[in-house]
């Protein structure tokens, strides 16, 4: 799985490169996302933009994710696309997540829950 991890507006971005984050993905995007957050700032905001398809596998990855950053550090999902914004809210998911239609929304501190 590839991410790329940026720092913008005192938050590390972590970008999904990848159309599907599914069961044969899930445990190298959870190993990958340990690597690109072992340190950095309190928010991780986590761009999926270019991720089409999530199953109850990759949403299983990414609470793991949020969990391995603590209870101190905050992950944001941004950029969802429908599909994938259909999926967290049918699981209520988006109850458990701040999710921001793109990443200058999650950028933006007009935007920005705390």
């Amino acid at each position: 799985m590839s991410l790329t991890s940026t720092e913008a507006g005192g938050a590390q971005v972590v970008t999904v490169n990848a159309q599907r984050i599914d069961a044969a993905m899930a445990i190298q995007f959870k190993e990958d996302m340990r690597t690109e957050t072992e340190a950095g700032p309190e928010r991780v905001i986590l761009d999926l933009s270019h991720v089409d398809f999530i199953d109850s596998s990759g949403l299983g990855a990414i609470v793991a994710a949020m969990k391995q950053l603590g209870k101190e550090r905050k992950l944001d999902l941004a950029g969802l696309t429908p599909m994938v914004d259909k999926v967290f809210r049918l699981t209520r998911m988006d109850t458990v997540f701040n999710l921001y239609d793109t990443l200058q929304d999650a950028l933006d501190p007009e935007h920005a829950a705390n």
